[in-house]
Parts: structure tokens; sequence; C-alpha cells
């Protein structure tokens, strides 16, 4: 099952969540027009990606006990089948009742499909491990999934526009049900090799994590992964590296970039545009690098990843203090490789932390996490920006991935030999 690096089963689990990306993309873009055009109101279209981050939350809380009872490629194939249904009674329903429809009825279903796509983030980083072999091949794997996300993110975004302004909202859920449809046919490809479900596949992985057969209570389930966090140094230290990096990450959302763009460059929104894609080009960039490095990279994914973040803060600084437009896009444009070389190194080593039983648990503790930790980063920097000023904003975000990678060099011991780890984390 594993003579190649990649296996036919990854490839499967690639495609389908690169189609379901792509449609919830498609979605988001098609009710967000509808809501506008039927509300005249921004907070009502606001409301709905607010809504939508909740309810993946919260799924990611309780996640653990479906994955306590589901393998993973059913687990997967429950969401995006369950996500295909229910987009099918939202599609029709909007056909149906046109605008006559109950937004309250709408929000409500797609409530309910965010909630079941709330589990397949995590359930898709910890099937990787299982269907790849080899170290070079789990980083290839994490490099591609990356390259795909960061470009139906983007690109989806702006084709997205285009598809709703030809087609009309309407048809766009149309073909976004197509979409779904193939993403859920092509979950049925996703298949565990036997010798992945049994134990872990990797040298670094530590102990303690035996899974199904240590939960007696659903609170023991549900905080298990919560307590490998804790208990493990590795894994304690990568998560609390992510919350301090996270709790930056937010400057790059929109309102602050523009923010940044017109005060700092004293530009208009046309500058704002280069910047976001002088930036996804460098992200996407940066992906098909570090996986063009796999072999150079070898097991070294700490260095890899500290050698990332040291240069997303440091080209963070500069981009902070510096005035000219173009050197704001050659700068945009380095940091993307620096940050693909940070997370998908900081991924890597987290799935090479813990055993396949616990990694899905472990992963779903992360998302929902990380996941508030950015909704209140968000709040805060808005906060902040009134009170420093924008440029200061953008020095404090480089400041706090600093310190993550200060973390990270004094906490380095952690990621010694598994003996020694699995002594001191027990």
């Amino acid at each position: 099952m594993k003579s190649s690096i990649l296996t036919r089963p990854f490839y499967f689990l690639w495609t389908t969540q690169t189609a379901a990306n792509a449609a919830d993309v498609l979605y988001i873009m098609a009710l967000t027009v509808l809501v506008l055009t039927r509300t005249e109101s921004l907070v009502s279209a606001a409301f709905m990606p607010l809504m939508r981050s909740g309810a993946q939350m919260v799924s990611g809380l309780i996640a653990p006990l479906l994955m306590n009872r589901f393998k993973l490629p059913a687990l997967l194939l429950l969401s995006q089948t369950g996500q295909f249904l229910l987009f099918i009674c939202l599609a029709v329903y909007l056909q149906l009742q046109g605008s006559d429809a109950l937004l309250v009825l709408v929000f409500a279903l797609v409530f309910a499909m965010s909630f079941l796509d709330g589990w397949t983030v995590p359930a898709r980083n910890a099937l990787v491990p299982r269907l790849v072999a080899h170290e070079q091949g789990l980083l290839k794997a994490n490099s591609l999934i990356s390259v795909s996300d960061q470009v139906v993110m983007f690109a989806g975004w702006g084709l997205s526009g285009v598809i709703v302004a030809l087609l009309g909202p309407s048809h766009t859920l149309l073909l976004t049900a197509v979409i779904y449809g193939l993403a859920a046919a092509f979950t049925l490809g996703v298949k565990e090799p036997a010798e992945a479900q049994s134990g872990p596949q990797s040298t670094d992985v530590l102990p303690g994590g035996n899974g199904a057969a240590a939960s007696t209570t659903k609170w023991h389930t549900l905080t298990e992964g919560w307590k490998m966090i804790w208990k493990v140094p590795r894994l304690r230290l990568l998560t609390f590296m992510d919350i301090i990096d996270m709790l930056g990450g937010s400057v790059w959302v929109g309102a602050f970039t523009l923010a940044f763009v017109q005060v700092a460059l004293g530009k208009g929104e046309e500058w704002w545009g280069f910047i976001n894609a002088a930036y996804f080009a460098g992200s996407v960039g940066g992906g098909l690098l570090v996986l063009a490095m796999a072999r150079a990279i070898g097991s070294n994914f700490l260095a890899a990843m500290l050698i990332g973040m040291a240069g997303y803060g440091v080209l963070t600084a500069i981009y902070a203090l510096n005035t000219q437009p173009f050197i704001a896009l050659i700068l945009v444009l380095l940091m993307g490789p620096f940050a693909e070389l940070s997370m998908i190194n900081r991924r890597t080593l987290i799935q090479r932390s813990v055993d396949n039983d616990m990694l899905p648990k472990v992963m779903s503790v992360q998302a929902s996490l990380l996941n508030l930790v950015f909704c209140i980063s968000l709040l805060v920097m808005a906060a902040l920006a009134e009170w420093l000023g924008i440029v200061n904003l953008y020095l404090l975000a480089a400041v706090l991935t600093l310190l993550a990678l200060g973390v990270g060099l004094i906490g380095r011991r952690a990621f010694r030999s598994t003996n020694e780890i699995g002594t001191k984390g027990d």
C-alpha cells in the first residue's frame, strides 16, 4: 500500500478537500450577495462568516466523541455527504422561494453545514500521516495540501465573484451543489491502510496515547486531547508557539492590510489588491518550495520551522517600517515562503509527536483553540489599531512571531530523542 511516498488514498483525500473548500468559497460568496441584496445590511452579511466560525469551533470541541466512534474516512464521508444533502435542501429552498426565503432558515442550514465541516480539517490532518510513507512523504503531503488551500482561498474568492456575477446567486448555488457532490464521491476513495490503524508509524511518536482503549466516559474522551497536549512537552510547546503566533496573525485580515496601504504606503485600494496578490503568490511559491526541498529538509523539521519563523518575523518588522509601495510588494512576496516553511514543518512536527489513535483528538483541540485565539486576536487588534496606530500594530505582530521563535529556541530540548521526551512528558 505504501510502495510510493504519496499513496492513492492520499490523492483522493487531497482532491475531496480541495473540492469541498472550493464549494465553501462559492456558496459563501453567493449567499453573501443574496443576503446583501435582500437586507442591504453589512451586519447581516458579516453575521454569516462569524456564525460559520462559531459552528466550526463548537464542532471541533465535540469531534473527539465522533472520532472515538467512527474511523476517520467514515467520519469524512459522513461530513461531506451531510453537507451535500443539506446544501441540496438549501439550494432547492432558495430556488422555490426566491425573494420570499426566510433568512432564519437559511442561516440555520448554513450553521448545520458549518458544524459538519468542523470535523473535516482535524480529521484530514490526522489522516495524512496514515496515508503517506516516510518523513519526506509527510512533508510533501502537507506542502501539497497547503498549496491547494492557498490557491482555493485566494483564487477562489476572485473567481467566485466572477461566477456569481455571470450566473447569479441561484445558479451558482446549483453549481456548488455539483462540486459538493463530487467532494462526497471522492471521499469514497479515502481508505486507511490496515497497518496504519494499529499503531504509530513515526519514530518520533510519543508514548501515552492508547486512544480508544482508555475511553470510559464522554468527559474523558472530550478532555483526552487537552490532557495529551498538556502532558507532552513537545505538543505543549508547539501549541504555545501556535497561540503566540496566531495572536499577531490577524493583522493580515483585509481591513488591517487596507488601512496599512492607505496610511503607511499612501496608496489606494488597487495597491491593497497588489499586496494581497503578492502575499498569495509568495505563499503558493513557499508551499512549492517546501515540496521541492523535502529531501534537503529531511528530518530537520524543527530547524526549518524556526528558520521560517525568524524570516517571517524579521520581514514583517521591515514591512511595518517601510513606506515604499514596491518594496512592500517584494517584502510580502518573500514573507510567503518563510510563513509556509514555518507552518508546514510545525504541522508535520505535531503529526509526528503523537500516535495515530490520539492524533485526531489532538488536532481537534488545536483547531478549536486556534479558532478561538484568532477571534480574540481580531477583537484585540482592532482595539489596538485605534490606540497604537496601524504601523505599530504590524510591529507588534512581528514581535509576537519573534517571541514565539524565542519560546521555540528556549524549549528545543523538548524535541530530543523519543525516550528522553517520553520520560519527561509522562
